[in-house]
């Protein structure tokens, strides 16, 4: 029992209630979303105690706190979950397999982050455009760039990945492998990898216009807070196209050809 209980304790985090609201927000990378959904002010109103601003928001001190170590934890969970994935030998896994953990991770991910910092970047560009033009030019690069991964994920959900997965089934069962409905499959992904280097070229934009994502001296925590999150949104994005691009792409005609080869 005592064991557990020394378990239990290190794997939870105690949030100080005297703690600003900004000191939290910069030491749980999770806490600013924790903040935005009981509209607590991270940004100008970051100099409060959280009790104080807990009061504000007329939510008790100990929901918050929960949500915060929840957050917590979770983000030290992801960092490892996909820490584990990354390490994992996808050049074995199934296509079908490698193809669900790109939705399920990276897919995801983007579709969580880019509801999330839309407003933000409206937020903070609206304060901040003025002095700062370079915000406007990497908000309207980050729009681009979304609009456009947000249309290639629908299109590998809906068509190529479903496709790629009934093509892996009559492979291992044997099976003549059915036309695709968007016609070649080396056409398609080499849409798909032109879309992904136009994507990696408007990233090198973001990264050069905003200094690598580090925020002017001075800057409020709103300002930090969407810096640290779109240097985020670069590492899992490139991840994101290393799999694909590098591994599941590749596999996949590879295998299409050898079944072609043997008939």
């Amino acid at each position: 029992m005592a064991g557990g209980s020394a378990v239990q304790k290190e794997t939870q985090m105690i949030v100080d209630p005297m703690k600003t609201v900004r000191e939290v927000a910069l030491s749980i990378p999770g806490a600013t979303r924790v903040f935005e959904r009981f509209g607590i002010d991270y940004c100008c109103g970051g100099s409060k105690p959280l009790t104080e601003a807990s009061n504000d928001a007329q939510v008790r001190i100990d929901e918050i706190i929960d949500f915060l170590e929840s957050a917590a934890i979770g983000e030290r969970e992801r960092a490892s979950t996909v820490a584990g994935q990354q390490g994992e030998n996808w050049q074995e896994a199934t296509l079908r397999d490698l193809s669900a953990h790109i939705i399920n991770t990276h897919h995801r991910f983007v579709k969580t982050e880019i509801s999330r910092l839309r407003p933000l970047f409206d937020k903070v560009s609206n304060v901040h455009g003025p002095r700062h033009p370079e915000l406007l030019e990497l908000r309207s690069n980050f729009h681009a760039l979304t609009q456009g991964l947000k249309t290639q994920m629908l299109n590998e959900e809906m068509e190529l990945f479903p496709y790629i997965g009934r093509m892996e089934e009559a492979v291992i069962g044997g099976e003549p492998i059915l036309p695709a409905p968007f016609g070649s499959l080396d056409k398609r992904i080499a849409a798909m990898v032109d879309e992904h280097h136009a994507a990696g070229r408007r990233l090198r934009r973001m990264h050069e216009s905003s200094s690598g994502y580090r925020a002017p001296a001075g800057a409020c925590t709103s300002y930090k807070t969407l810096y640290c999150a779109l240097a985020g949104f670069e590492r899992d994005l490139r991840q994101h196209v290393h799999l694909e691009n590098n591994i599941l792409f590749p596999r996949a005609i590879q295998m299409e050809q050898e079944k072609r080869c043997d008939h």
